[in-house]
């Protein structure tokens, strides 16, 4: 047991003692056992810790962090990652359950892949491949965007994810859609076509929070396309820009008709420095895709 790799599974909770149990059994019934499960409350209302330290006490594979204040969910990613000492992590939020055969899979796979730092669940391929940083990044802008897979479908060195700052804090739930276009601009992607768990849909998930994911996919990218050291021409630069604020201008408009909320509208723009002119320009531009010009 002490020669194969010890892997780390990340679990961060907040009010999950509905779901909590069934996730820590998951990672429990593991086809492979060198596993430590650290899991990372950020201050739950209910009885989730209680449940989490029951079975901290029965194995010692299980350790247990109480934050001191509310981080929020991807702070508290990182504090989870920042206890891991191990090669590798995944994640495994509390609502939802780790398939049994995940890490062996995984292992075999980065025991095949040379330089490996990170995968990523992809299902639009029936077979594992590796991708380099400027095939992913052109594929995603320009042909089909398939970086957007949250942290339950990725398997990552610790190092690298120490090295590229681990996951941004100011995007809310689009957090992980920068550092996965953060990844792909340090290195290769192994892209794998299977689930690693299984992700359980509920009320309570900020997936569902329509308004926070509209001006926060606009400001990750707007920033994205600024600051990370994209493989693209200046006119494809500005193409993407200008396609970003015609894309926000057309949500925010959906936005007015359906909830007819001036107000959230308003307060979009505010958070976002979105600008009446940023929303002129957006819903004037068509212009072409650079290649076409």
């Amino acid at each position: 047991m002490d020669s194969l790799p010890l892997v780390s599974v990340l679990m961060t909770a907040y009010n999950r003692q509905q779901f909590i149990g069934e996730a820590i059994e998951s990672v429990l019934a593991s086809t492979y056992q060198n596993w430590e499960l650290i899991i990372v409350d950020d201050c739950s209302k209910d009885d989730t810790v209680a449940i989490a330290k029951s079975y901290a006490g029965k194995d010692d594979r299980i350790k247990v962090y109480v934050n001191e204040k509310n981080l929020g969910d991807y702070p508290n990613r990182n504090r989870a990652a920042s206890y891991s000492k191990t090669e590798f992590i995944m994640f495994c939020d509390s609502d939802d359950k780790m398939l049994a055969d995940t890490i062996p899979k995984m292992l075999q796979l980065v025991n095949l892949t040379p330089d490996f730092n990170f995968a990523m669940q992809w299902s639009h391929s029936p077979e594992t491949f590796v991708i380099e940083p400027n095939e992913a990044l052109r594929k995603h802008f320009f042909e089909q965007q398939f970086l957007y897979i949250g942290p339950g479908g990725t398997f990552i060195r610790r190092t690298f994810f120490d090295a590229i700052g681990g996951y941004p804090e100011k995007y809310g739930p689009a957090n992980d859609m920068y550092f996965n276009l953060k990844v792909a601009c340090n290195t290769a992607i192994l892209l794998i076509p299977f689930d690693l768990v299984f992700y359980r849909r509920h009320d309570g998930q900020e997936i569902n929070n329509y308004f926070s994911y509209m001006y926060n996919n606009y400001m990750y990218l707007r920033d994205a396309l600024v600051e990370l050291p994209l493989p693209f021409t200046s006119n494809e630069l500005e193409w993407l820009k200008k396609k970003n604020k015609r894309r926000f201008a057309v949500q925010l408009l959906k936005h007015l008709l359906i909830n007819r909320n001036f107000k959230k509208i308003k307060e979009a723009c505010t958070l976002t420095t979105y600008s009446f002119n940023d929303f002129i320009q957006g819903l004037l531009y068509f212009k072409k895709h650079p290649k076409q010009l």
